[in-house]
């Protein structure tokens, strides 16, 4: 005959009260709806029913496709910060430019220089006239006439693409036109010109791309196409490089295919940089 056994204690440790997973000295009696672990009030997000953990929200995030515009760039609120970080660029070198004589000589652009100091077709659309400030002023307001709408249109990568590449065309501009047996060959040319043209002809192509009126932009190219022939000391080759440079790049993100634009902007990329770089080489190869 066989008596009833008490049942056995249990012999782990008591459970305590449940704690947050990334603050585990934090009691926390409410749980993320999502993955149902304890989250205390710092780590706590607002759901449509209920909390989230901070965790939970960011992989949401991750996994949601990203808002874009009709030509795939990236949606994104607040400030244009590539249009910001080239005008601050520009402002720094030009207060450089003040207080550094050889500044301006050290990363602006001759045609003569550029053979081996090559960075230089990039820098020049960083300087600006040492003697005023009118040169800066019109082209940084330019800048900003039509940069926040470019960056957000595209995206900040390819704008930061087509600014860089429209400022190298313009330089090449420069070069291509340039006669060794001529002072233009020895000239010193500054200015972000190039760059700000290559902007507005992406504009004239991207509005036309929307089917929105260009009548005004096609206006602005013509006038300062005039007032480089008309006005001495300005660099129209430079205007004409960045112009032209800047429309065909342009049209390769704004016409290229919707399930190839990734693909279609890295090439057009990488393209009209070896373009670029050939002329140039070119150049050189017959002085």
């Amino acid at each position: 005959m066989s008596a009833d056994q008490p049942a056995a204690a249990p012999t782990g440790p008591p459970e305590g009260p449940p704690v947050c997973p990334r603050h585990p000295d934090r009691v926390s009696y409410v749980r993320c709806q999502r993955c149902g672990r304890p989250t205390c009030p710092e780590c706590q997000r607002q759901a449509a029913v209920g909390v989230q953990c901070v965790d939970c929200v960011a992989e949401a995030a991750r996994a949601a496709p990203a808002n874009r515009t009709v030509f795939g760039g990236t949606v994104r609120a607040g400030r244009p910060v590539v249009t910001i970080g080239i005008i601050a660029a520009c402002v720094v070198s030009f207060l450089l430019q003040q207080v550094d004589p050889t500044w301006t000589l050290r990363w602006g652009f001759w045609p003569a220089g550029g053979e081996l100091e090559p960075w230089r077709f990039l820098t020049v659309a960083f300087l600006h006239s040492p003697t005023g400030v009118i040169h800066i002023v019109f082209n940084m307001l330019a800048l900003w006439m039509v940069g926040p709408f470019l960056e957000q249109a595209l995206g900040r990568a390819r704008f930061a693409a087509l600014y860089g590449l429209s400022a190298v065309a313009g330089s090449v501009g420069v070069l291509l036109l340039a006669s060794p047996l001529e002072d233009s060959w020895v000239t010193l040319t500054v200015g972000a010109s190039g760059a700000v043209f290559g902007l507005f002809g992406a504009v004239f192509v991207v509005m036309r791309r929307m089917r929105r009126d260009v009548r005004s932009i096609a206006v602005v190219i013509g006038l300062n196409i005039v007032i480089g022939f008309v006005v001495p000391n300005i660099a129209w080759q430079a205007h004409l490089g960045g112009l032209v440079a800047g429309a065909a790049l342009a049209a390769a993100f704004a016409y290229a295919p919707k399930e190839r634009r990734g693909a279609v902007a890295v090439g057009a990329t990488v393209l009209l940089g070896l373009l670029l770089v050939l002329l140039a080489v070119g150049k050189y190869a017959l002085v």
